[in-house]
């Protein structure tokens, strides 16, 4: 099964701000970013269609032409607990700290880790991977392209925030 796994378009929220699940607004450039991943997935027939349920990943959905997306909670991006919507550099929490020095496997305060958010996309992967598709598009979020990109063997684990696709960009996997 080949599977697509697009990236929102840029956010509507300051550089450095910790956004995970909020449900934040696409950038002004929306539009403009929006067209051109449309004219990348245009020709592309899809036996199924999912996205976040977050209004970031759903908007671009519906704006390529898939307004009836089905959304699934296990596509969301990492959570960052009681660090969502504060600056990196606000957050006065010795915690920070450790995160940064072990991001790859702590949790956020309040949150998840990057194993956490593996096991709930690798969830949905083995369950689309049961599926009788052949093609399927996923919109999300960098948390779970990487994710997804680890599942499909694209990169390794200890590398993967280096293949971070950008606002708007495109990964594909097979399953």
């Amino acid at each position: 099964m080949r599977v697509i796994l697009v990236r929102h378009t840029r956010v509507d929220v300051p550089r450095g701000v910790c956004y995970g699940w909020s449900d934040v607004s696409c950038a002004a450039t929306f539009e403009e970013e929006a067209a051109c991943t449309r004219s990348r997935l245009e020709g592309i027939a899809f036996d199924k269609v999912y996205t976040s349920p977050l209004s970031r990943a759903r908007r671009l959905a519906d704006f390529c032409g898939w307004p009836d997306a089905e959304a699934d909670d296990r596509l969301k991006e990492m959570y960052m607990g009681e660090w969502e919507m504060k600056r990196y550099d606000e957050i006065d929490d010795p915690e920070l700290q450790e995160w940064y020095d072990d991001y790859m496997n702590k949790p956020t305060k309040g949150g998840e880790s990057l194993p956490m958010l593996y096991a709930r996309v690798a969830d949905f992967l083995d369950e689309l991977r049961r599926q009788p598709y052949e093609r399927v598009c996923i919109f999300a979020h960098a948390g779970v392209l990487v994710c997804a990109g680890i599942y499909g063997g694209l990169f390794a684990r200890d590398d993967a925030f280096a293949h971070q696709v950008d606002y708007g960009g495109i990964e594909e996997i097979e399953l």
